[in-house]
């Protein structure tokens, strides 16, 4: 996740999550002064991880369809690309994305944000993950959107080559490439990650059903154990989690925000990946193109 945006959880989300009910200004934005046209609408993105999985997508798209109403300007942008990083958390349906990723492609076209010490800006990079990983269309001649596009290709490229070695909670050590002939779902998460939470028992029920035809589910996580031993027994999780201290793995994965997911087919081949939290539904799909369904 960028400092903007919501996608991934990162550290400066504990301080959020506990300033929800507080205007966004004064948490990420404390520097931005929302206009009145504005502030309805940065409540409502403050409000998305209340509301019900069958209320969220309905009121993502509405969110979408307010802020591309917005005059253009730096905050409707920001705003987009906010919601954006929100509206992949779940299952919200392929036509809601559309409508997001129309959005922030209108909000960038309208206000380009320059680029972040001669990367693409990150509000680029979130729309080119939507364009790769969520499979919807859109159309910029941007030159930061075309190296955000490379740039995915790149860390892909760097995933598929990956390979490491880490302990888990047990003390038992995992290798990746020892794997083959297994499909290998890794997943980052971390204890004080909501989204990493929510998606826990579906992943734990997956391992149950998919284990016995060789599914492997490897959970890491850069934490102490002093912090995951306790989590990983109170919450019941039965499939490996893996520890990283210093962020070796992560980094060799390139993982910026977590939760992340990628699924490696019997012959070690990265098949399907996920830039946020999935349902089980959307797990089931990344489990289908290594044919394990």
């Amino acid at each position: 996740m960028t400092a903007r945006g919501f996608r991934y959880c990162t550290p400066v989300l504990l301080v959020a999550a506990a300033l929800l009910a507080r205007p966004l200004a004064l948490t990420a934005q404390s520097h931005i002064t929302w206009s009145d046209d504005e502030k309805p609408i940065v409540q409502k993105l403050h409000g998305l991880r209340s509301l019900s999985d069958r209320e969220r997508p309905k009121a993502t798209l509405q969110l979408a369809l307010e802020i591309r109403q917005l005059p253009a300007s730096p905050h409707k942008e920001i705003l987009a690309d906010q919601l954006a990083n929100l509206a992949t958390e779940g299952d919200p349906g392929h036509d809601t994305l559309q409508e997001v990723a129309g959005t922030l492609a209108q909000g960038l076209k309208e206000q380009p944000p320059p680029t972040e010490e001669g990367k693409p800006n990150s509000a680029f990079v979130t729309l080119a993950q939507l364009v790769r990983y969520e499979h919807v269309q859109v159309s910029s001649d941007n030159p930061q959107f075309a190296a955000a596009m490379s740039k995915l290709e790149a860390d892909d490229q760097a995933r598929q080559s990956a390979n490491f070695t880490l302990t888990d909670l047990t003390g038992k050590s995992w290798t990746l490439r020892d794997l083959r002939g297994k499909v290998v779902l890794v997943n980052f998460w971390a204890t004080w990650c909501p989204p990493c939470r929510k998606e826990m028992p579906d992943l734990e029920a997956l391992g149950k059903r998919f284990g016995p035809q060789g599914l492997v589910i490897l959970a890491i996580s850069d934490e102490d154990a002093t912090k995951v031993k306790p989590f990983i027994a109170e919450h019941q999780i039965s499939y490996p989690i893996l520890l990283d201290p210093g962020r070796k793995v992560n980094d060799t994965f390139r993982v910026e925000g977590i939760p992340k997911s990628f699924v490696y087919d019997r012959e070690g081949k990265l098949v399907a990946q996920a830039i946020d939290m999935r349902t089980e539904r959307q797990f089931l799909a990344m489990l289908a193109q290594a044919r394990i369904d």
